[in-house]
């Protein structure tokens, strides 16, 4: 049985407005309604396809600085690391070199404000380098690369934090600040007392002459200003070098960490712009130490 079909000037005005030809058939409508559904599914699942994978690019490209960053960030902290243990080894040295010169302060030698380097094998003043500090400064020029470029969220709330310690902490500031300021304060009283007190005290001030520190030895054997001065600032280095010594701990944990994050994040699968963590059945087990052969007892037979 044929499909009855109405001329549109029988419809209404709302069958009027849907019909394309002169005549209006339902199974023409419905035809057409579902062919535009399917149009419509198409498009949008094309279009949601098409945000899907490139929101999917955006993140693996995410990804992709996260361990650029995390690299960077680890190998910057060797850096720190190996900049701190020198700083150690120097603030262990001088802090050596003035104690030894507190120590003998008061013996009745000549010599008591000169020192001798066997190496080169010749006599110094230490006093004559009291005036030297060295403020305490690590590289960190990836650290700030990443806050300028805004790739610092990537790295995550927990990781961010213990990079943060390293760069910007408390301790590192009090570390800074002790190096830098606190020695400054020293050396400025030092210097006062040379230029206020000496000065018109002694005919001449020649602080880098060996002649100068045995003539007036007695002098300076009795200014309790500078003797107290050293014993401070000797104070102050003890107290550096156990913040260097905790700093370069904290270095070696978060160094720890990186590695581990690194190492996690470069042994995930990858698939274009997808990846995730491989099974544990592709995972690689752990080498065991080899066993050590059992040690052979000594006859006692003759």
């Amino acid at each position: 049985m044929s499909e009855k079909k109405l001329n549109r000037e029988e419809l209404n005005w709302f069958l009027r407005l849907i019909t394309l030809g002169d005549r209006f058939s339902v199974r023409d409508f419905y035809d057409r309604l579902k062919k535009g559904f399917v149009e419509f599914l198409i498009v949008f699942f094309g279009v949601l396809v098409s945000f899907s994978v490139e929101q999917q690019g955006e993140d693996f490209e995410d990804r992709g600085k996260n361990i650029d960053n995390l690299i960077g960030l680890r190998n910057e902290l060797m850096e720190m690391q190996e900049y701190t243990q020198e700083y150690i080894a120097q603030n262990e040295w001088v802090t050596g070199m003035y104690q030894d010169l507190y120590t003998r302060w008061d013996q009745d030698k000549d010599s008591v404000f000169l020192m001798y380097e066997e190496e080169q094998e010749f006599w110094f003043p230490p006093l004559l380098f009291y005036t030297n500090r060295d403020p305490f400064n690590p590289p960190r020029v990836v650290y700030d690369a990443i806050k300028l470029d805004g790739t610092f969220r990537f790295l995550g709330s927990e990781i961010g934090r213990l990079v943060n310690d390293n760069y910007d902490g408390t301790d590192l500031k009090y570390l800074m600040i002790n190096t830098d300021k606190e020695e400054k304060n020293y050396i400025d009283s030092y210097s006062n007392r040379l230029a206020n007190q000496w000065v018109f005290d002694l005919e001449q001030i020649d602080v880098e002459s060996n002649e100068f520190w045995i003539e007036h030895r007695q002098y300076i054997q009795q200014d309790r200003f500078i003797k107290y001065n050293l014993f401070k600032r000797i104070e102050l280095w003890y107290q550096i070098n156990e913040q260097l010594t905790y700093y370069n701990e904290t270095l070696e944990k978060n160094i720890s960490v990186l590695d581990s994050v690194i190492a996690l994040e470069e042994d995930q699968w990858t698939l274009i712009w997808w990846w995730g963590d491989k099974p544990s059945w592709l995972q690689a087990s752990p080498k065991s130490a080899p066993e050590e052969p059992p040690a052979l007892e000594q006859s006692t037979d003759p």
